[in-house]
């Protein structure tokens, strides 16, 4: 993210006063990372449009890495010290208080990336994990707006796994995970609250209703990448054998997001898709042919050497 540029999601920065600017940032010796000093009101809630609170978090919005690391890890070398140092984190996620920082959030649209983005993201994330900083990286245009209620979302399922003693994903006592819970959706159909997707796949089916989409269904699916990301697909069809379709990639590192990876990435393409079908009414989103997502597809299938776990979706096709 470029220099002077709101992070996606993110209201507008407040004001600060010469006092606030004047403050130092605390070292903390044990640690890499430097917690930051929040003023409060009476009720304890953090002033400034650009902080906020949520499960048990306290979140800082558009942060360059600088602020957050205070002095260079061992065995980082200057270059990557220095290039990590310019990164920008559209949110930084402390423990409730002034404890150091867990773990930075970006959002970035793979259309803009620039050539030696690649570099820059390893020599970020070497930096990240030699300094014990968290990082969790989300590659798609149509989540900018969203990206705050995606943060909220984490933090949410974070939360309920710290209040259950459960490790994120794990299901097997039983119990349902924090995307699994059963609950009254908004067009009053019992189904997974904690699904991001629901709302699309509500508003897909009133869209089809009013003619608006040749297909109700939004269909989806999602793989992780052995040594890199969670990956997940949505796709429905607008006009016969053409679709909107998005990909959603997910980087996860020394930070969980509370929810399986892969089936979290396909939850996000689905919002996506809601995203892009809400220009509908006014302006014909970009549309997919049939041919080219079976050549992605054919791609995908090329690749399942390099998959964490074994395909499970080989009865989706394009033809």
């Amino acid at each position: 993210m470029g220099a002077g540029r709101r992070p996606p999601g993110a209201p507008p920065p407040a004001q600060r006063s010469d006092e606030d600017r004047g403050q130092m940032v605390k070292s903390a010796d044990a640690t890499q990372t430097r917690p930051v000093p929040v003023t409060r009101r009476a009720d304890e809630s953090p002033v400034g449009a650009d902080s906020f609170e949520r499960g048990g978090h306290l979140v800082h919005v558009d942060r360059r890495l600088s602020t957050v690391l205070h002095r260079r890890p061992a065995g980082i070398t200057g270059n990557q010290w220095s290039s990590a140092l310019r990164t920008r984190l559209d949110y930084v996620v402390h423990e409730a208080g002034d404890g150091p920082a867990l773990a930075g959030i970006r959002f970035e649209d793979p259309g803009r990336r620039e050539a030696d983005a690649s570099r820059a993201d390893r020599m970020t994330g070497t930096v990240c994990a030699a300094a014990g900083l968290g990082l969790v990286r989300f590659e798609s245009a149509a989540l900018l707006p969203v990206a705050r209620r995606v943060v909220e979302y984490v933090l949410d399922a974070r939360a309920f796994h710290r209040a259950t003693a459960e490790p994120a994903g794990d299901t097997s006592d039983g119990l349902p995970g924090f995307r699994d819970i059963l609950g009254r959706l908004p067009d009053g159909r019992t189904g997974h609250v904690n699904d991001l997707g629901a709302l699309a796949r509500a508003a897909a089916v009133e869209a089809y209703a009013s003619r608006q989409l040749t297909d109700p269904i939004i269909r989806d699916l999602h793989v992780r990448w052995t040594d890199g990301p969670a990956e997940g697909w949505a796709w429905v069809e607008v006009r016969p054998g053409r679709s909107v379709f998005e990909r959603v990639r997910v980087w996860q590192h020394d930070f969980s997001c509370g929810v399986d990876p892969a089936r979290f990435a396909a939850d996000l393409a689905v919002l996506a898709v809601g995203e892009r079908l809400k220009q509908l009414p006014t302006v014909e989103p970009e549309l997919s042919a049939r041919s080219d997502l079976a050549r992605e597809l054919a791609a995908l299938h090329r690749r399942s050497g390099d998959l964490a776990e074994p395909f499970a979706f080989a009865h989706v096709t394009f033809d």
